[in-house]
């Protein structure tokens, strides 16, 4: 009887460490070892058995999770923490931003928007963090690492623009050309507006995130550190505030810096792939199973498995393609620059309501940059307001296939930095070269478009490969380098390629005859290489 009672007052003391400690509902599911033995719970078993309890309280029903149907990853579940970050207006708002901007133009199934990429890559990251934990439990990946590369995946594209990297890459250097700006500044400033406006800070913390240490890690899994003075390259001790060192594998997983290897990627190869109708030769899940963290250099980082060096160089590979077939496609491109061109003439005519910001001054304000999406193409469209004619002018061409054409492209002997003012020049030149007995036309350098289109395998010249860290069945702990002659001499020698094409703003037969003889005249000028259909176009120039 002594022992029973004896027994119940041990309870009960227990019972009263978890409410001396105000632990209680979801903070349970978070206790481990080192905790329970702090409040005085010493015996082993004791401690297995209520972390035991405490792993099926985790486990408790799907109450807690809610299941998407995604067409590329299938059903897929996130936390109640992930899905009141997704019912906030400021993530919503990605499903009014196409993913690939203007090759809904040319390809008709591209029109899935940024929403459906945030939710595969958050997906994604969970599975990498979520494998990683259960394949090697020395890592010690707790449920805050795994939330917080959740969140850092779905939120990594919150600061994208109508049109996407049309905004970023195109619109605001040529609208703000003082200003350096990138999506993911804007991002990181979407997602702090994000947690204010919706008040989830003490939601965060109620799942058991510390603040603000998390909130900076989810951010520099975006962006990088959050000092801009220091960076990966520079000889800081450790330029992260949101995880230790000993944790820097995990700042590999959304936005990998090293070698550019990471979810973001396998999501849009896979989707964008999907709705291109474009075949994928790489297949991530191969890389979900093969992937390991292995000390490199006195640093961790996620390596895999020697025998998938020809899978990563398939997803570069598939990289290289997707560019080259549909993110730089001739017409996709210039249909993106009659674009920037109406929102330039559009910028100062254009006021985002209630606010005095503009089209190009609304990433400064996120109450303002929220209200930005693609549905400013059709808010200067069906415009009738005299101001907007000229913009409503260029998108009406667009709409009616009334799109600049491409007299062909050209590639100089070695890559080029090509300046806004090399570019002007250019077209200054392709105006004057007016090859002998051609058609008399007058052209102006206005009706030339030059435009410098880079591609590689996303580290410009360098193979991304030589960047990876591979192991061995027979040795889980030792990282090596694979170098490229002992994979296959079909591989690529060269990782980088530079395309100048050529556009003209006139339509008119006359005027686009004479045109294509300027730029194959022009080529000859510049010692450039020779347009495929050069000889068809200007005979009369014979051999370059």
């Amino acid at each position: 009887m002594q022992t029973v009672n004896s027994k119940k007052k041990k309870k009960k003391k227990k019972l009263s460490n978890l409410d001396a400690k105000k632990i209680t509902g979801v903070g349970l599911r978070y206790l481990g070892h080192a905790e329970l033995e702090k409040m005085g719970i010493e015996c082993l078993g004791v401690r297995l058995q209520i972390l035991h309890s405490l792993r099926k309280l985790w486990q408790v029903g799907m109450e807690s999770y809610k299941v998407f149907n995604d067409p590329i990853h299938g059903h897929v579940a996130f936390h109640q923490l992930l899905i009141k970050i997704i019912d906030t207006p400021q993530f919503q708002r990605l499903r009014y931003i196409k993913q690939l901007g203007g090759a809904s133009f040319v390809f008709p199934g591209a029109s899935h928007k940024r929403f459906e990429h945030s939710i595969g890559v958050g997906h994604l990251a969970g599975e990498l963090v979520k494998a990683l934990q259960k394949r090697q439990p020395e890592l010690d990946i707790d449920h805050r690492d795994i939330l917080c590369v959740q969140i850092a995946g779905l939120c990594h594209d919150l600061g994208h623009g109508p049109f996407s990297h049309m905004f970023d890459k195109s619109f605001i250097p040529k609208a703000r050309p003082d200003k350096k700006w990138k999506h993911e500044q804007a991002s990181i400033h979407m997602f702090n507006y994000l947690v204010e406006d919706n008040d989830l800070k003490p939601v965060m913390e109620q799942h058991g995130l510390v603040l603000p240490e998390d909130l900076d890690f989810i951010k520099e899994q975006i962006a990088g550190p959050m000092d801009t003075s220091s960076s990966l390259s520079t000889k800081v001790p450790w330029p992260y505030k949101g995880r230790t060192e000993d944790k820097a594998f995990l700042y590999d997983i959304v936005a990998n810096k090293r070698n550019g290897i990471d979810v973001d990627k396998w999501d849009y190869f896979a989707r964008d792939c999907h709705h291109l109708g474009i075949q994928n030769n790489f297949d991530h899940r191969r890389s979900l199973m093969f992937a390991r963290v292995i000390n490199v250099d006195g640093q961790k980082q996620i390596c895999t498995r020697d025998k998938e060096v020809g899978n990563l160089y398939d997803m570069f590979y598939t990289r290289n393609c997707l560019h080259r077939r549909a993110y730089q496609h001739k017409v996709g491109n210039i249909i993106e620059f009659m674009i920037t061109e109406a929102f330039l003439k559009a910028d100062q005519f254009i006021q985002i309501e209630g606010s005095t910001f503009s089209l190009s001054t609304a990433i400064d304000d996120m109450e303002a940059y929220i209200k930005l999406t693609d549905h400013v193409f059709e808010q200067i469209l069906y415009s009738s307001d005299q101001k907007l004619a000229e913009a409503k002018q260029i998108l009406q061409d667009v709409v009616h296939r009334r799109l600049y054409k491409c007299l062909g492209q050209t590639q100089a002997d070695e890559p080029m930095t090509v300046t806004k003012e090399m570019s002007k020049e250019w077209e200054a030149d392709l105006a004057k070269s007016f090859p002998q007995g051609g058609v008399q036309v007058q052209l102006q350098p206005e009706d030339f478009v030059v435009s410098v289109v880079e591609f590689n395998y996303g580290m410009k010249e360098k193979n991304p490969i030589d960047k990876v860290r591979f192991y061995s069945k027979n040795d889980l702990t030792t990282a090596y380098q694979i170098p490229q002659e002992q994979v296959s001499r079909l591989l690529p020698v060269c990782f980088t390629e530079q395309v100048i094409r050529v556009y003209c703003k006139k339509r008119d037969p006359k005027s686009l005859k004479a045109a294509k003889k300027h730029f194959v005249q022009w080529c000859i000028n510049m010692n450039f290489s020779k347009p495929q259909d050069g000889d068809i176009i200007a005979p009369e120039l014979g051999a370059v």
